[in-house]
């Protein structure tokens, strides 16, 4: 995964239209009560305190390869009922657990993972019998947000460095091959997308809401790489004007679609 540095405040800013997918994904999952529940990607740490909620008597293990992103969620975690790991998903080794987890749960993380797909059966496999594993991707990488950042960076003088750094449009596989390979993994799978019809800023107090938003994602590796004054404006002038023409604000506030695609695999029992 790439060493791209977050800004939990900016990635929270839009928490509610974050946090349903997460909520959504959770529903599937049918475990009474687990021991070991472990949230791969944690982030700043609000959706696993949730699970601590949800389970009170499991240990919680949240993991994720950003240090300012734990940070966040230690500070959020004043009870301690949280272990936070630092570890990158690709290399996370579900065995230095020292116990099998009976949830897994990766939350619009996996598509920062170059190559996920082969981890989803060791995922499975690292299970305890009857347990379970949940994904949600985001999948709108061909959507104009994505679509318009690829092709402001391939036109800018630093296209070079920009273009590889950013979410390619195949960055997620569609439905059906997630549930192929979680159903080759010998579990039962349940898979299904939503597109939900995010309305953004309302209120009208925001004057380029999804620049904010993706601000807080998408965008990172480009604000990272443009640290010069000039250069990033450069980039963000072109960019929030595509942005302003392909999402109009409404009367309802700014219409941004937003595609997620979800699996939840139970892994069969003893």
């Amino acid at each position: 995964m790439a060493s791209t540095r977050w800004e939990p405040a900016q990635y929270a800013r839009f928490a509610d239209h974050r946090g349903r997918p997460f909520h959504d994904l959770l529903s599937r999952v049918a475990s009474p009560s687990p021991s070991l529940v472990v949230d791969l990607g944690c982030g700043n740490g609000p959706l696993t305190l949730g699970l601590a909620d949800r389970w009170p008597g499991a240990r919680i293990v949240g993991v994720d390869h950003s240090s300012e992103m734990l940070s966040a969620a230690r500070e959020l975690d004043t009870e301690g009922r949280v272990e936070w790991v630092e570890a990158d998903q690709a290399e996370w080794d579900p065995t230095s657990l020292g116990e099998r987890p009976d949830v897994i749960v990766t939350n619009a993380a996996l598509q920062w993972v170059p190559g996920h797909l082969p981890l989803l059966a060791g995922f499975v496999d690292a299970l305890a019998d009857g347990g379970w594993f949940a994904m949600q991707v985001p999948g709108n990488f061909q959507a104009p947000s994505h679509r318009l950042m690829r092709e402001v960076a391939a036109a800018h003088p630093r296209a070079a460095e920009l273009s590889p750094a950013l979410a390619r449009a195949d960055a997620v596989a569609e439905p059906g091959t997630y549930l192929q390979l979680l159903t080759a993994a010998g579990a039962g799978v349940d898979v299904w997308e939503t597109t939900y019809a995010q309305v953004l800023d309302p209120a009208g107090e925001q004057e380029d809401p999804v620049l904010e938003w993706v601000t807080g994602t998408g965008l990172r590796p480009v604000l990272e790489l443009l640290t010069d004054e000039a250069e990033r404006a450069q980039f963000l002038d072109v960019y929030r004007e595509r942005l302003r023409a392909a999402y109009p604000r409404t009367p309802a506030g700014v219409i941004f679609p937003f595609r997620r695609i979800f699996a939840v695999a139970h892994k069969a029992g003893a």
